[in-house]
């Protein structure tokens, strides 16, 4: 579905019959009241707040019948002065719990149109739902077709349109990812990342098997042989007449990933079909970036195989070539997502960019380090210091994680220059990942200076929410990064 249709109006005029009209709920002096708004809420001076199961919780939404057949839907709003952040947030959780009513009037307090305009966001972001692959039971009828902010701080049109377009990429990266294996496999990423491209600006080159081995894709091509469907090599570019600054996009792309003959087990194989957020995501914003017409040149490169068992899968101790010349030893076919990125990173590096941001599901370990809403992040400060900024200004979580050089030496390998992993070692997992990409980056493996400044982004504990859905973040594919790879251009460019 597409997002709803949002409009301002500068005063509360009347209850109409199956609207809702949403009104903050808060405490003061430890006691349950309505918060500032708008509308007409003298319906609601002798109820019982706590006795009818409202709550000041941020995102709580309880319903009571209001004048002419609408609906009050008291929403928690919290105790403390709301954050841009919370306020997109409100609006995702207005957008989900309410979707039900075709028309949602908000009476949340704005000081000026950007709390607006984020209020927008949230909806536009929240309102979504994949229901594609349901059959007899496709759950509630999603009916939501106009919010209105009662507010004088009405948006710019500008603003309203890059909300859109950013909603847009972030549900084409979610519709992607919640996209099953049987149906997402390279070749049709590919193709469907082309598509949609289409229109935008963006030129799409889609590199077979032949063609990876021509280019020395050793990585990419390890990975995929074990598959009946090969692997697929994306380049997208977006080249405006104006802007100096050149940004480079790396995703990784396993479209379903079993672990090779490293077999995962059964229960840490379900939900491998996202494996492939990253690519998607640098896809979507990449896309978002040309829509936008933003002054920077960008290139992406999705690195894209199936990574599966057959009598033509990589096997244990195996050494593949990367693009750089570097040769790997696989210790660990379940660490496969290093060695596409190797390749990307290399190409990358060819064209010199001034920035160059990697994103991938990598590492499990990472989610045990930060939980399930921060990325880790690492690499050289001035890039992480920018994205850290591109996240904080969207909403999303990041952490920094250190380049922990003594760490480097555990992937030593004996007969390579190069090993994936280190066998049987518990340490610094999502760091050693980190360190092995960073390999792969500039004239790094020569121990020569570059000028190239890069960032990794481990996104393996937020690309899905396993949960509830909570504040802009559905159940499933989150699309979350999208944003802040599109505030890193407008930081940058």
């Amino acid at each position: 579905m597409t997002s709803p249709k949002m409009a301002t109006s500068a005063k509360f005029t009347t209850f109409n019959k199956n609207t809702a009209y949403v009104i903050p709920v808060t405490k003061k002096s430890d006691k349950l009241v309505i918060g500032e708004t708008s509308i007409e809420i003298s319906d609601l001076a002798g109820v019982d707040l706590v006795g009818v199961g409202v709550s000041a919780e941020l995102e709580s939404l309880v319903r009571l019948p209001a004048p002419n057949g609408a609906t009050y839907a008291l929403l928690g709003v919290g105790t403390k002065p709301l954050t841009k952040d919370d306020l997109r947030n409100l609006g995702g959780a207005i957008a989900r719990k309410l979707a039900s009513f075709k028309d949602v009037v908000i009476g949340l307090p704005t000081s000026d149109s950007s709390e607006t305009a984020v209020i927008f966001e949230g909806v536009a972001l929240g309102s979504y739902v994949h229901t594609k692959y349901k059959g007899l039971t496709k759950g509630a009828e999603i009916k939501l077709q106009t919010v209105t902010v009662i507010s004088s701080n009405k948006p710019a049109v500008a603003a309203l349109n890059q909300i859109s377009i950013l909603a847009e990429s972030v549900r084409l990266t979610r519709d992607l990812v919640n996209m099953p294996g049987l149906d997402l496999y390279p070749e049709s990423l590919a193709k469907a990342v082309q598509a949609a491209a289409k229109g935008t600006g963006v030129t799409t080159q889609i590199w077979n098997e032949e063609r990876l081995a021509k280019e020395g894709l050793g990585g990419i091509l390890g990975v995929g042989q074990g598959s009946s469907r090969g692997p697929r090599l994306v380049k997208l570019e977006y080249k405006p007449k104006v802007g100096k600054r050149h940004l480079a996009l790396v995703g990784k792309g396993i479209t379903f990933d079993t672990g090779g003959f490293s077999m995962k087990a059964p229960l840490n194989m379900l939900g491998m079909n996202f494996d492939m957020t990253g690519a998607a995501s640098v896809a979507a914003a990449t896309i978002a970036i040309a829509k936008l017409q933003l002054p920077i040149r960008v290139t992406a490169w999705l690195c894209i195989a199936e990574n599966m068992v057959s009598g033509t899968a990589q096997r244990p101790n195996d050494v593949i070539k990367a693009r750089n010349g570097m040769t790997i030893e696989v210790l660990n076919t379940d660490a496969e997502g290093r060695l596409v990125l190797a390749d990307g990173l290399s190409l990358a590096s060819e064209e010199k960019p001034d920035f160059i941001i990697d994103v991938a599901t990598l590492t499990g370990a990472v989610q045990i380090a930060l939980g399930t809403r921060h990325a880790g992040i690492m690499g050289d400060q001035e890039a992480v210091d920018e994205v850290r900024g591109a996240a904080e200004e969207v909403g999303e979580l990041v952490w920094q994680l250190p380049m922990a050089s003594e760490l480097r030496s555990l992937i030593d390998s004996e007969i390579a220059d190069i090993a994936n992993v280190k066998m049987g070692n518990t340490t610094g997992q999502t760091i050693i990942g980190g360190l092995f990409l960073n390999e792969f980056v500039g004239n790094r493996a020569k121990g020569e200076p570059d000028n190239i400044k890069w960032a990794h982004l481990d996104i393996a504990a937020t690309a899905n929410n396993e949960g509830s859905p909570y504040g802009v973040v559905p159940k499933g594919a989150t699309g979350s990064y999208v944003r802040t790879l599109v505030a890193l251009a407008k930081r940058i460019g």
